[in-house]
């Protein structure tokens, strides 16, 4: 937000930022005793997808840079997953979360391209 830094400049910390909102709202539709157990991983591991971005482009070391972007790809994996079972729970539809899955397939895209630039 105030550090005008190398992150900002990375399409996927933009993509990945729209993530974490389309996210936040989703959940926000599933029921009340769902709000401590499956809504809080959901929320954590999309936050942990743009944190752990913005954390890596800051690392000096091609080797830390790109850990934390894996570790951003492995939290997508973990949404991605747990909206498996929100939908097995028929809390969703993937009709429903259309919009929020173009979004994680297009932020794995981006954080998969930056990771296979960083081992060459």
């Amino acid at each position: 937000m105030f550090l005008q830094l190398g992150h900002n400049k990375l399409d996927v910390y933009t993509i990945a930022r729209q993530f974490v909102k389309e996210c936040y709202f989703a959940v926000n539709k599933f029921p009340a005793e769902e709000r401590y157990i499956l809504v809080q991983q959901i929320k954590r591991a999309a936050l942990s997808v743009h944190l752990n971005i913005a954390e890596g482009s800051s690392r000096k070391s091609e080797v830390e840079r790109k850990r934390f972007y894996e570790i951003a790809r492995g939290s997508l994996i973990e949404v991605d997953a747990a909206l498996d079972v929100a939908a097995d729970l028929n809390y969703c539809t993937p009709e429903s979360l259309q919009s929020l899955g173009d979004t994680l397939v297009k932020c794995f895209k981006y954080l998969s391209g930056l990771i296979n630039s960083t081992t060459k």
